[in-house]
């Protein structure tokens, strides 16, 4: 009798591991789900000051400028003229959500009116330009 006692607490001992592995699966998907919708510009650039500046939560699509006029979309040079086809895939993948041009402080204007040319050619409205809050 005394072996049935010591058989049943170890059955008892067990632990179900499947309810923890489809949490961790879940939480898995939503991390790779909500950090494939953020397309990053990369690379670093100085923003210019502004009073106004304030954040912008529904960014989704980053494009760069930097001093020397070279347009970063997505980590990797683009052309002006071919960005206007590049914005139309990206926001094809990710339609809600706006373009922030993260122009260096430095850069000519006359690129980022290009740029910005461009990207409402692609027809994106919701578009800002990136500056720190002074």
């Amino acid at each position: 009798m005394p072996k049935k006692i010591a058989k049943r607490q170890e059955e008892e001992s067990e632990i179900d591991m499947t309810p923890m592995l489809d949490i961790v699966f879940i939480m898995l998907i939503f991390f790779i789900v909500t950090a494939s919708f953020v397309k990053e510009a990369g690379i670093d650039v100085t923003n210019p000051a502004g009073l106004t500046a304030t954040p912008r939560s529904d960014a989704n699509i980053f494009i760069a400028i930097t001093k020397a006029g070279d347009v970063y979309i997505d980590n990797k040079k683009s052309e002006v003229e071919k960005l206007k086809v590049e914005v139309q895939r990206l926001k094809a993948e990710a339609p809600e959500g706006s373009i922030v041009i993260q122009a260096d402080k430095d850069s000519k204007a006359g690129v980022v009116m290009k740029v910005l040319d461009a990207v409402k050619g692609a027809g994106v409205q919701n578009v800002s330009v990136a500056a720190t809050r002074q």
